[in-house]
C-alpha cells in the first residue's frame, strides 16, 4: 500500500530543519519505502515549510513506526503530522 505523510513545520523551525535534514534524507533513502517526497516550500519556491513523503508499507502501523524514527520527528520539526491511505492513478510508475 501507499500512504501520504504531511508534515506542517513549527513556526520558526527552518533552522531545526537544516539542522535535521542529512539525517532525515539518508533515514528514508536507507528505508527503502519511499516512493516520492520532497519538502513543501512558501510560493518563492525557497523556504521549506513542510514534508509530503508517499511511503510504500503494508499498513499504517508500520508506517507510523517509520516516521516515529524519522529524525524530523525526533527533533519536534513538525506541528502537525497527516498520514493518509493514497493510490497512484495519474502517471503511476
Amino acid at each position: 500500500m501507499l500512504f501520504c505523510l504531511i508534515g506542517t513545520d513549527k513556526p520558526n523551525a527552518l533552522d531545526v530543519r537544516l539542522a535535521n535534514r542529512e539525517a532525515h534524507v539518508k533515514y528514508w533513502n536507507e528505508s527503502g519505502r519511499i516512493a516520492a517526497g520532497g519538502p513543501f516550500t512558501s510560493d518563492d519556491g525557497a523556504t521549506m515549510t513542510g514534508s509530503l513523503l508517499i511511503i510504500e508499507a503494508a499498513n499504517r502501523a508500520e508506517v507510523e513506526a517509520l516516521v516515529a524514527e524519522d529524525p524530523y520527528t525526533k527533533a519536534g520539526l513538525f506541528a502537525a503530522v497527516e498520514i493518509r491511505a493514497w493510490k497512484w492513478v495519474l502517471n503511476p510508475r
